[in-house]
């Protein structure tokens, strides 16, 4: 079975960065797309970044600037890069990834900036 899990959240200061990491297991195949959504409290999940194959990159205009998404096929991981952070990006971050029409979700990971 396949399996996502996140790490790198954690607590920060406004203005600092943190780096996330979403690395699957269980799974002999590329994924189409990898990408990460936040949800803060009282509000809706929303995406962050994505990423799809040939490294096409969409980002929330909240985000732009500030967050860099990538990925490492071999591993078939990803990573978001979140630098300047604001406290609105105080959220719980989750993996999200597409494969063959099937879309797969890590546990999740809380960040919390300070201000």
């Amino acid at each position: 079975q396949v399996q996502l899990v996140e790490s790198g959240g954690g607590l920060v200061q406004a203005g600092g960065s943190l780096r996330l990491s979403c690395t699957a297991s269980g799974t002999y195949f590329r994924f189409n797309s990898m990408g990460w959504y936040r949800q803060a409290p009282g509000k809706e999940r929303e995406l962050v970044a994505e990423i799809t194959i040939g490294d096409k990159t969409n980002y929330a205009e909240s985000v732009k600037g500030r967050f860099t998404i990538g990925r490492e096929l071999t591993k078939n991981s990803a990573f978001l890069q979140m630098n300047s952070l604001k406290s609105e990006d105080t959220a719980v971050y989750s993996c999200k990834a597409v494969g063959f029409g099937v879309t797969y979700w890590g546990q999740g990971t809380q960040v919390t900036v300070s201000s």
